[in-house]
């Protein structure tokens, strides 16, 4: 999947009996036409589905590696956030009110709130996103996709790491006494069960959680607090799934982290299957597992991963667009890994190329830039994106009527 944490995605994923599919949802939808993409955003496909989404990506990226966005590109993700706080996928009239036709949600506001405390300088717009996203808090202390929705390991994953980045305890914010610690520890499989240790995404309609890779990478830094961009954390638990006398967040991310790896002994790759296809490689879950291992302390179990993904993935990231080089440069952070020599490719210099300039003064790339272009080497060249991910997330969404809250 090229976007782990749109619980959209998975949503819809789980209704039609399939695992994460990119894109696939709309294969045999009708064509309508795409909007024109906006100056400032980043990728070159429709946004309505993902415009915030890979936009937070892309600029939590870039400044990660070091380079300084350009400021129209800071502006578009500002200027699409509601009077209440809250982000949509991608409003195409910034300047028309939402209301309550306005899909927000939270996987959107969330990334947006990381992307900005990042960067820096925006702490009103912080406050209004993180105050809306504790007024939408449920009761069992996580979040769903939409407000009032069933939590699920994704959202509430998301949300942790907004409140993190934006200098929040996560363990403080709470609703009736049950903070999203104690949602994603009652997401943990159990380990007398099959896939023990693992993350569900949501609970099935009897109850039972079902292992879920996806949900596992996020609930795995989401129990120790982290968002999208981590380094190496402290090693702890082993390859046994422990629950006995009770399960504390970090037990569980040590539990989800050993399923993980567990998952990849066999292949150094997670496998995503498409409605109707065999099982692909999931280039994009992998990337996740690697940052979700990393965080964990378990930087052996990385290797082969990471070393997977420097060979293999350069085609899907040129294809999936923003948000799947972002997804690489966090895999490469989190492991100290160069991003711009990551496997030949510098995917610094590749996602900067789908989108705005971003300023020469703090860009640590530019001298390089300038003296390949006056020995005529032509390392700039122009990637092809093709169709993202954020079109499972339209076929969901399209079939909702609920109003949403705002």
């Amino acid at each position: 999947m090229i976007v782990r944490r749109s619980a959209a995605v998975l949503a819809a994923s789980a209704v039609i009996g399939a695992a994460f599919a990119p894109a696939a949802f709309a294969a045999d939808a009708s064509p309508s036409p795409s909007p024109a993409v906006p100056s400032g955003l980043f990728g070159s496909t429709d946004p309505t589905y993902d415009g915030v989404w890979r936009q937070s990506l892309a600029l939590l990226a870039q400044h990660t590696a070091g380079v300084e966005p350009a400021a129209k590109a800071v502006k578009w993700l500002t200027g699409q956030q509601c009077a209440t706080g809250a982000f949509a996928p991608y409003r195409a009239d910034a300047s028309a009110k939402c209301d309550a036709k306005t899909m927000v949600d939270t996987n959107n506001t969330a990334a947006a709130v990381q992307a900005l405390a990042a960067l820096g300088g925006h702490d009103g717009e912080l406050g209004k996103a993180v105050g809306w996203l504790k007024s939408v808090q449920n009761k069992d202390g996580g979040w769903g996709y939409t407000a009032g929705g069933a939590s699920d390991a994704n959202s509430t994953s998301v949300v942790i790491g907004a409140l993190t980045a934006a200098g929040q305890h996560p363990g403080d914010v709470v609703k009736d006494g049950r903070s999203p610690y104690d949602a994603l520890v009652k997401l943990s499989v159990p380990c007398g069960e099959d896939g023990g240790g693992a993350f569900a995404f949501q609970p099935d309609k009897k109850g039972k959680l079902a292992a879920n890779a996806d949900a596992s990478a996020a609930g795995v830094v989401g129990s120790l607090g982290k968002g999208f961009v981590t380094t190496a954390g402290k090693a702890s638990g082993g390859d046994t799934c422990r629950d006995a006398g009770g399960l504390t967040p970090q037990g569980a991310a040590a539990n989800g982290a050993s399923y993980l790896a567990g998952s990849l002994d066999a292949k150094p790759y997670l496998l995503s299957a498409m409605p109707g296809a065999k099982d692909q490689p999931d280039y994009g879950n992998t990337a996740d597992a690697v940052v979700a291992l990393a965080a964990a302390g378990r930087t052996a179990d990385t290797k082969e991963p990471l070393a997977w993904l420097e060979k293999e993935s350069g085609a899907w990231a040129a294809k999936a667009g923003p948000a799947a080089y972002a997804q690489l440069i966090f895999a490469a952070h989190a492991t100290g890994t160069d991003p711009r020599h990551f496997g030949g490719q510098d995917l610094v210099a590749q996602l900067g190329r789908t989108g705005p300039a971003a300023s020469a003064a703090g860009r640590p790339d530019a001298a390089d830039e300038k003296k390949d272009d006056d020995k005529g080497l032509g390392v700039w060249w122009i990637v092809g994106v093709g169709l993202v991910a954020g079109i499972g997330i339209g076929f969901l969404l399209s079939g909702r009527n609920k109003k949403q809250q705002l």
